[in-house]
């Protein structure tokens, strides 16, 4: 069996701690991969992936990753498809209007799917849509009645004033 890589921690513990506590969810086990082998827990591969939750390939490769180029790219998550959007900025505009527009909003999305159809990008998948608006607007079209967009509000205020609406 082969001895366990050498690596030096160069950070302290309390500094270690720190980043952890900054980190977003996805990075934090490489914080805690280092903070094994500083406080000497984990020094082989397949000790560091199972105390981590990961392969051993994987922490074989942080560790790689951090005696070649040091904690400033172990920290840096260059994970990205590169897809184009589907959805071009001109119709990112429209459906921004149009959501935004009380009266002529959409109830569903499946209407606006239809819209978005029709209008811009033909063929778009609902869950892609539904995700797209989702997260670019913080749009929940699927909520309880809203107040009909042509009621009267004249009438509405005599009603809660007078009770009634003659």
């Amino acid at each position: 069996m082969a001895k366990p890589l050498s690596l030096t921690i160069k950070e302290p513990v309390g500094e270690l701690k720190k980043l952890l506590r900054k980190q977003p969810q996805h990075l934090k086990g490489r914080v805690q991969m280092l903070m094994l082998i500083k406080t000497g827990k984990a020094l082989t591969k397949q000790a560091l992936g199972e105390a981590l939750g990961v392969s051993p390939t994987t922490a074989q490769g942080w560790r790689k990753l951090y005696a070649d180029q040091g904690i400033k790219a172990l920290l840096c998550f260059k994970r990205t498809n590169h897809k184009t959007s589907a959805i071009t900025p001109e119709a990112h505009r429209a459906i921004e209007l149009k959501l935004k527009n009380p009266k002529q909003a959409f109830t569903s999305y499946k209407a606006l799917q239809h819209w978005v159809n029709k209008e811009y990008v033909p063929h778009m998948k609902y869950i892609t849509l539904v995700k797209y608006v989702q997260r670019h607007f913080g749009a929940k079209l699927k909520v309880a009645r809203k107040d009909h967009v042509q009621k009267d509000l004249k009438a509405v205020a005599r009603f809660k004033k007078n009770g009634s609406t003659h």
